[in-house]
């Protein structure tokens, strides 16, 4: 049996440089040709919702992400430590000014539908993710990307309009896959002059990026899409071409069990062979009765989302009340056993925020009402919160926690439970004052909120809250290369972040990977990934 462990990761603060370096270039040890995969059998992995989302640049949920990144390849990928390594591409350079970073693609890489893969393909993605009317979550990541060129069939230029460090690490998520040029189509806008003659224009149609990707999902990953049954399963095959070293399964199965009781009850009886679980409870009954467990800490954060630009939540006074009378360690403990950490904004292990430089470092019931006080709510306020009940494992006891530790300072919560598509949909909606959330943490903390928190940011309708100051740090905080430099801007970040109490930082929490004794080679990630499927074997 495998003892509950954590495994040893880092982040070495030394990859974020990588973008802007006079001289950079990085190279790859993956066979230049591709091999033919053994036929190792059909895993299957139990999963507890299906996938809202079949497009790899729209995808929020956890498990959407999981799958869809076994299926779509990315320029860069993070390795086990959570390093920058090559993908598609297998070296960079950066110019001097760091204002041009020039990719040279693999040779011999082909979609899945056997379409080689070239730099107008690289370019077309990029630019449909820039393009707001596919609204892509990862923009923001491409902000700084001022055009893209493909000079040769092999090489893509990217023209910054400065330095960014953060981008290497942005071009690694599966919200940058790279897709056909020929899935890439959409409607041209209307003509300034028809618009300025009154001519009528096209009726909005559904985007046919995401028709194509929902119908026939064609990347460069491990594996291949073959069928998906609502609710059921989506069943994945080796892809015979994959340019890495040999798939070792002859295919996934993801299987769709809502409870992740009963999926420990399908790997105990042979029928499930992996699972992620995020219940702590779970992972311990599972563990004594003999099945193998390994932890592994997240980068991803529980979070209090606050609208701030919705009442009352708009008045600063209010949202302090609510952050000084949350228990955060009381939360962990009651919703996840404890198995884990109270964490501040950034969790990025080379830029980690110190969890105790808030107002409130600890619950301060006073301070509190004193606050709800200030806010002319002495007498108490009302609040909702939306909480998916499919999405992980400890939602709903975070919310509950929350509730009753709210009520002691006169705030009552009322929560809203539903399905993850309606979470999902009404997340991205900014449809709700707050929100129990777990979202992922990213190895650079630019990734990880410039989306959220700037201006321009294209998730910062759901984050609720934008300011000059916040615009003006991350924009130092990208464009300096020296993760030394870097980290006091981000401390400020975080200070800003707490001080106004934008959301309420819960913990970081621990993932357990269930496995049949038959699972060889799989390691788990601290993002939550599931790319070393790609050498896993069944004995």
């Amino acid at each position: 049996m495998t003892q509950l462990r954590r495994p040893g990761w880092r982040a070495r603060a030394s990859f974020l440089t990588l973008a802007i370096a006079s001289t950079l270039m990085a190279t790859s040890s993956l066979p230049a040709t591709a091999q033919s995969p053994a036929a190792g059998g059909n895993l299957v992995v139990g999963i507890t919702s299906d996938l809202a989302q079949m497009s790899p640049w729209k995808a929020t949920q956890f498990q959407a992400v999981e799958v869809l990144g076994l299926i779509y390849g990315t320029l860069t990928e993070l390795d086990q430590d959570l390093n920058v390594v090559p993908g598609l591409a297998e070296k960079w350079e950066s110019s001097a000014d760091g204002k041009t970073l020039t990719f040279t693609l693999r040779d011999g890489v082909t979609f899945h539908s056997g379409a080689a893969l070239t730099s107008a393909d690289v370019k077309a993605s990029l630019d449909g993710i820039m393009d707001e009317t596919n609204a892509a979550v990862a923009r923001s990541s491409l902000a700084s990307v001022v055009s893209v060129d493909a000079p040769d069939p092999k090489t893509v230029v990217l023209n910054l309009s400065g330095p960014d460090a953060g981008i290497l690490a942005g071009l690694s998520t599966v919200n940058t896959a790279i897709l056909p040029a020929s899935d890439i189509v959409s409607s041209p806008p209307s003509s300034p002059e028809a618009v300025a003659s009154g001519e009528p224009t096209a009726a909005p149609t559904v985007n046919p990026i995401d028709q194509q990707l929902t119908d026939h999902p064609d990347g460069t990953g491990p594996f291949m899409f073959v069928s998906r049954s609502p609710n059921e399963s989506i069943t994945l095959a080796a892809n015979p071409n994959y340019l890495g070293d040999p798939v070792k399964l002859a295919g996934v199965e993801f299987r769709i069990i809502p409870d992740e009781s009963s999926v420990v009850a399908g790997i105990q009886a042979n029928n499930v062979n992996l699972a992620v679980l995020n219940d702590p409870l779970v992972a311990q009954q599972a563990e004594s009765s003999g099945t193998a467990i390994v932890r592994t800490p997240q980068l991803a954060y529980h979070v209090l989302q606050l609208n701030a630009r919705v009442a009352p939540l708009d008045d600063l006074n209010v949202r302090l009340a609510i952050s000084c009378a949350i228990d955060r360690q009381a939360v962990l403990d009651t919703a996840a056993l404890g198995e884990g950490a109270v964490t501040g904004p950034i969790t990025s292990p080379a830029y980690k925020s110190d969890p105790n430089a808030r107002p409130c470092p600890t619950r301060d019931l006073d301070k509190a009402k004193g606050y709800l006080q200030a806010a002319g709510h002495a007498d108490g306020l009302t609040i909702k919160t939306i909480v998916s009940k499919d999405e992980y494992a400890t939602a709903i006891n975070e919310a509950q926690a929350i509730q009753a530790q709210l009520a002691d300072a006169g705030i009552t919560l009322d929560i809203e439970t539903m399905d993850i598509d309606t979470y999902v949909k009404r997340w991205l909606d900014a449809d709700f004052q707050t929100a129990i959330a777990l979202n992922g943490g990213r190895p650079d903390p630019d990734g990880m909120y410039g989306r959220y928190f700037t201006s321009a940011g294209n998730l910062n309708k759901v984050a609720g809250f934008s300011s000059p100051e916040l615009d003006q740090l991350f924009a130092q905080g990208k464009a300096t290369i020296d993760p030394a430099v870097r980290k006091p801007i981000y401390d400020q970040i975080s200070k800003y972040l707490e001080d106004n109490a934008i959301w309420v930082w819960l913990f970081t929490g621990d993932t357990y990977t269930a496995t049949t004794p038959n699972v060889n080679g799989f390691i788990p990630m601290a993002n939550n990934s599931l790319q070393y499927l790609r050498q896993t074997s069944l004995q």
